[in-house]
């Protein structure tokens, strides 16, 4: 039984709601919703075009609700759902069943936060019995909760031009749409925007995966559900540290695999990497200040060390989506703007947090790993993947497939590796299962993958004919 239904009830209403919404206009329907042992939540309806829907800021009550009614929950329970229509960069209407979820999840101290997430049904069927879920994290990178997919992905949210990598990754997780199943997208950065703090956007990544499965119109079959990640850059950090947590934090989940492409493996190496050598070096101070966000000893070390130049770069970081994080202060000394006896990342008091940002600490996912990366890339150093790579398959029982693209940097990357991966999720969503232990492999690349560029080019001739109205 599904957790959180009440008797046969529950799904019949379910059933005839998405009866009665196979169109971009949908009626008043009240579907109850909710995890086990909480009260029925119903499902407000779309906003009426031309309404825009509101910025998180002006959206408290969806958000930020009640702690107490948070603190009351549990991880993944639905504190309120709603409907909502999706666009292509805003404008372009998409013709899939979409609803955003306000849960519970939890911080990084144990304590009961808010989350938001949006889940999204394709019409077409799906190609096994029960629809399978891919939980798909995008690279937010981000200071300001207004940046978080949950509402840039819908019809007209406010255009920015400086949060647009939402919009280019959103064909990504269209072409597992496309392929027969559904997707849930969570804010992974959580209420205070803690950009880049992968054990915060591991928990928040698999509360909503929980939220989703258990979310009756989405028609899911509960835990049972074949689930996978998909992550690249900024969203492989909370991609990579749900499969390391999921073992502990999540083991009902039916995790089948997790791809992640462009991954920080290592923050301090990812510091030393970038530190006034990189154009992303704005990028990695700003998941410093993030970091931050989500850890007070680490706002502590920044308020008393970092200088005033450093706090003046820091104020203008505040707020900004991912475009002026990447060009702000590019070859950015990130260490000259602390003034600390010695290297502030090898600092005592920063280690155990930079321990828990690391992966490869936490055990090997139980879950089959797909991993790509560029030895050129420009941010993300390939040698704490390649060690990370090593760590994981120490253990016998370990399934990676690691990938080095060998002509590309980090944004290339992010295209010649999304077919492969689109691929490799669908095989093993679709009960194809992973191959035994752990392989790597030097190509030119991906793109020349057989099969890769097809599923690619699929992917985007879809998307362009889900602007003329065609129901994907």
């Amino acid at each position: 039984m599904k957790m959180g239904t009440v008797g046969g009830t529950k799904r019949v209403v379910a059933q005839t709601c998405l009866a009665l919404t196979a169109g971009l206009t949908v009626a008043v329907c009240p579907v109850l919703v909710g995890a086990a042992h909480a009260e029925p939540v119903p499902v407000a309806p779309p906003l009426p075009f031309p309404l825009p829907p509101a910025p998180p800021y002006l959206d408290q009550g969806f958000y930020h609700p009640d702690p107490a009614k948070v603190a009351a929950a549990q991880p993944g329970e639905i504190l309120a759902a709603r409907q909502v229509n999706l666009a292509n960069f805003f404008l372009i209407p998409l013709n899939v069943r979409a609803w955003q979820l306000s849960f519970r999840s939890t911080n990084t101290r144990g304590e009961a936060i808010p989350a938001v997430a949006t889940v999204i049904v394709p019409y077409r069927p799906s190609p096994t019995p029960d629809r399978s879920l891919v939980s798909f994290q995008f690279a937010e990178d981000s200071l300001s909760q207004n940046c978080a997919p949950s509402y840039v992905l819908q019809m007209g949210s406010l255009p920015n031009p400086t949060n647009t990598v939402i919009g280019l990754e959103f064909v990504e997780a269209q072409a597992m749409l496309q392929l027969g199943h559904a997707v849930v997208v969570p804010d992974h950065q959580g209420p205070n925007a803690a950009y880049a703090v992968g054990p915060l956007g591991g928990r928040i990544t698999l509360d909503a995966i929980r939220a989703a499965q258990n979310f009756e119109p989405a028609n899911l079959p509960g835990a049972a559900t074949r689930t996978a990640l998909w992550g690249y850059s900024g969203g492989a950090i909370p991609t990579a540290h749900a499969a390391e947590l999921q073992p502990e934090y999540a083991p009902e989940l039916n995790l089948i695999g997790s791809a992640t492409g462009g991954l920080m493996a290592d923050i301090r190496t990812a510091v030393d990497y970038n530190n006034g050598t990189s154009t992303f070096g704005g990028a990695v101070l700003g998941g410093l200040f993030g970091v931050a966000r989500e850890y007070p000893e680490v706002a502590r070390f920044i308020d008393q060390y970092m200088n005033p130049f450093g706090k003046a770069i820091r104020v203008v970081h505040e707020g900004q989506c991912v475009a002026l994080q990447f060009a702000g202060f590019p070859f950015v000394n990130i260490k000259g703007l602390f003034d600390y006896p010695g290297d502030p990342m090898r600092a005592p008091e920063m280690q155990p947090v930079l321990d828990e940002l690391s992966l490869g600490r936490r055990g090997v996912p139980k879950a089959p790993l797909f991993i790509y990366e560029a030895p050129l890339d420009e941010v993300m150093p390939i040698n704490a993947v390649n060690k990370l790579y090593d760590t994981y398959c120490k253990d016998p029982n370990a399934k990676v497939f690691y990938t080095r693209d060998l002509l590309s940097e980090h944004g290339i990357a992010a295209v010649s590796g999304a077919g492969s991966t689109a691929m490799w999720l669908n095989d093993r969503l679709n009960g194809i299962p992973a191959a035994e232990g752990c392989s790597n492999r030097d190509v030119p690349s991906q793109i020349l993958d057989p099969g890769a560029f097809a599923t690619f080019a699929n992917a985007i001739g879809q998307t362009l004919a889900s602007a003329l109205g065609m129901p994907v």
